[in-house]
């Protein structure tokens, strides 16, 4: 470590010394003087409308790719780590299906699966380098965006960079602890009067803190703007992904014998062990495809017209640590998967902006058709146990000795085909200048078979409409609003099975869902430079699937859930050159409904996650002088206990709180930007969950360089 970061303070000298004598502006530096960046004042992907954020009622967050920048981020989690509200669970898996990171917001656990407000089914992660802005929309969100990609407690959409009309672009590296090796470009350059194209690259390789895994990935991402007539305009924008890593194995505490652990002191005694070898590595290549058709069809209306595609592999070995109950030992489940996700969205919008009688109204009228395939071959083996109190593991981890103990097994072949139809309409209504109201409603027609599922459904047909209020009393500067929103689960249909594990017949589902009602205000105060919003919400889930006390192979629709809480966002620029976000959110999630001794009653969900989450960052960049281009950036990341696992009848362990401080020393000239990253400068161990224990990175430090031209 020590080594690292004298090797990236020389570099940093080098890099300011060479800089000297230069009195050109930084166009850049007077941009973070004079405006608030961080701020992200509207967005068509949240209403599928031009709103601004003062005038619709719904509450989101947006981070903008200056957060990005500035915070050196090269991770998604690390982008999201701005976000009111968002906790991760689980780090992504690869496996087919669901194979991506699991995020926790307003006590429900969700995947960053939309992309320009589309569809986007991966088994990775999202890479930073092509992010323009993230959307965390929050609440269930089923009437504008269906059932297939949304979480009760809200949505995460990725807004791609786009090319623009001149030339232009970086080209960067980043280099840090744990080999972290990383080259990344930009470039943008129109091919003709009306065609532009821009290409984002990114190469990344980065080891594990622990004793073994890794991370390396090839990203491509072209995307295409043909301006075809006044009228006409085509946005294509692809991304290509090429990864393979080498993970530790979940750990995972047992959901069906009584806790034998009452303390995290003998997980943080293998902290950096990892209980895998670089050789079982898994790969994921992926590719999406979105294209767009944007026809201005008169003065008020507007049609776009989307297709996307989306097609992710997995190929290789997962395993998973599972607890043997006995206060010490983790047994090895291993298989060598082959799987692939399909999935398809095509969706067209006609967006109006019309007046009828003295009544302003803007309207989204819209159709989609969604599809997936997932398809999942393997075969599961145990290799070896783990025991924390001796430190010993019996698994033989090769690939060889992997498939022999695999190859006596018989694989399995798991699919799934879900399409969805649906038709939707959204209208806001402007009463008065400074009084509007939205309504909305959608109809959801679902059918086929689930993934580990034996049964098709035929057909399931679902009404979700949404309603929100906006009152400003000052116009543009502060908003009072209130929601209604639904969003909803369509099921498969599951076994039945008797004591002894046969199946004795099928259960059909009645949909999960989810109602919400939440008030609250939104304000842009000193000249738009701060921009704050608070709400209350109150979330209701109904008909929820849960597992049946007497059998644990079952499942009964017998459950309800309750979340409710508070949360506060600001976005500001109150001084020259400082920029700020800062958030802090309060969620009271409880089953208060469940079978009889089924051990969820009265308790918060173990997919709830930290009950209070606080997120901070403030950056400054001199403006002016001898130190102009200079900037300091400081953020911080609370979380509260997380009770990983948490049920009357087995008990409840509990991870610790934790607070993970970061900082940033950079230097920017009209020619180039020097980031030197300090990610849990405090050397915080902690560790997140969703019934297992998962250790995250300690410190390390990073230095990025881009170059512009």
């Amino acid at each position: 470590m020590k080594k690292t970061i004298m090797s990236i303070l020389s570099l940093v000298g080098v890099m300011a010394y060479s800089q000297e004598g230069k009195e050109k502006n930084i166009d850049e530096v007077l941009i973070y003087a004079t405006k608030n960046v961080y701020k992200v004042d509207s967005t068509e992907v949240v209403a599928k409308l031009p709103l601004k954020n003062i005038e619709n009622p719904q509450v989101y967050n947006s981070i903008s790719k200056y957060v990005i920048k500035d915070q050196l981020s090269t991770s998604f989690q690390a982008v999201l780590n701005n976000a009111t509200g968002v906790s991760r669970l689980w780090e992504s898996t690869g496996r087919a299906g669901d194979g991506a990171e699991y995020y926790t917001m307003r006590g429900f656990s969700v995947q960053p699966a939309l992309v320009n407000g589309m569809p986007n089914i991966n088994n990775s992660t999202i890479e930073p380098a092509n992010i323009e802005s993230t959307e965390i929309m929050k609440g269930p969100s089923g009437t504008l965006f269906g059932s297939s990609v949304t979480s009760y407690g809200g949505l995460i959409n990725i807004t791609t960079k786009k090319p623009y009309e001149t030339f232009g672009g970086e080209i960067g590296t980043v280099i840090g602890s744990n080999r972290l090796n990383r080259y990344t470009l930009d470039v943008n350059t129109p091919l003709g009067k009306n065609v532009f194209a821009r290409l984002v690259t990114v190469f990344h390789s980065e080891d594990s803190f622990q004793d073994a895994g890794f991370n390396k990935y090839l990203f491509i991402a072209p995307s295409f703007k043909i301006v075809a007539s006044d009228k006409l305009t085509f946005l294509i924008n692809t991304e290509f992904r090429n990864s393979e890593t080498a993970s530790a194995p979940m750990i995972f505490l047992s959901r069906y014998s009584p806790l034998s652990f009452n303390s995290i002191d003998i997980f943080k005694k293998y902290y950096k062990t990892s209980f895998t070898d670089n050789s079982l590595t898994i790969k994921t290549p992926s590719f999406s495809f979105q294209g767009q058709a944007l026809y201005k069809i008169s003065k008020n209306w507007t049609s776009q017209t989307i297709v996307s595609t989306s097609n992710s592999k997995t190929d290789g070995y997962y395993q998973y640590l599972w607890d043997s109950a006995n206060g010490d030992e983790f047994t090895r489940s291993i298989s060598k998967a082959n799987g692939n996700t399909y999935a398809v969205d095509v969706q067209q919008n006609f967006q109006g902006d019309f007046k009828i009688g003295s009544f302003r109204n803007r309207m989204v009228v819209g159709l989609d058709y969604f599809s997936t395939e997932t398809e999942n071959t393997g075969a599961w083996g145990g290799n070896g146990t783990v025991s924390l109190v001796n430190g010993t593991d019996t698994g033989k981890l090769t690939p060889y000795d992997t498939d022999l103990i695999l190859s006596s097994l018989t694989a399995s072949k798991t699919t799934s085909s879900i399409t969805t139809k649906s038709a939707y309409v959204s209208d806001v209504i402007d009463f008065l200048p400074n009084l509007s109201v939205m309504a909305s409603v959608r109809l959801d027609h679902y059918q086929g078979i689930a993934l580990y599922s034996t049964e098709k459904v035929k057909s399931q047909t679902t009404f979700s409409p949404k309603f929100g209020i906006v009152y400003q009393p000052i116009m543009n500067k502060l908003s009072l609003f209130a929601n209604y929103m639904n969003g909803f689960k369509n099921l498969a249909p599951g076994n039945v099975y008797d004591g002894s594990g046969n199946v004795t017949g099928v259960q059909v589902y009645d949909p999960e869902r989810a109602n919400q009602w939440e008030v609250g205000t939104k304000a842009n105060l000193y000249k738009d430079k701060i921009s704050i919003t608070a709400s209350y919400y109150n979330i209701l889930v109904s008909n929820k699937l849960m597992a049946d006390a007497t059998n644990p192979n079952n499942q009964v629709q017998s459950g309800e859930v309750e979340s409710k809480g508070f949360e506060i966002s600001l976005v500001t620029n109150p001084i020259q050159g400082l920029s700020m976000i800062a958030g802090y959110s309060y969620n009271d999630a409880k089953v208060t409904k469940d079978t009889e001794n089924a051990g969820y009653l009265g308790l918060r969900p173990e997919e709830a996650g930290p009950q209070n989450l606080v997120n901070f960052w403030a950056n400054y960049k001199i403006s002016s002088g001898v130190l102009k281009g200079l900037g300091f950036g400081v953020g911080a990341n609370y979380a509260s206990e997380n009770k990983t696992l948490n049920r009357s009848n087995i008990g409840t362990f509990t991870l610790p709180s934790y607070t993970v401080f970061n900082a940033v020393i950079s230097y920017t000239t009209n020619k180039y930007n020097l980031n030197l990253k300090f990610d849990n400068f405090t050397n915080e161990k902690y560790f997140t969950g969703w019934s297992t224990v998962t250790p995250q990175k300690p410190s390390t430090v990073a230095l990025g360089i881009d170059f512009k031209f």
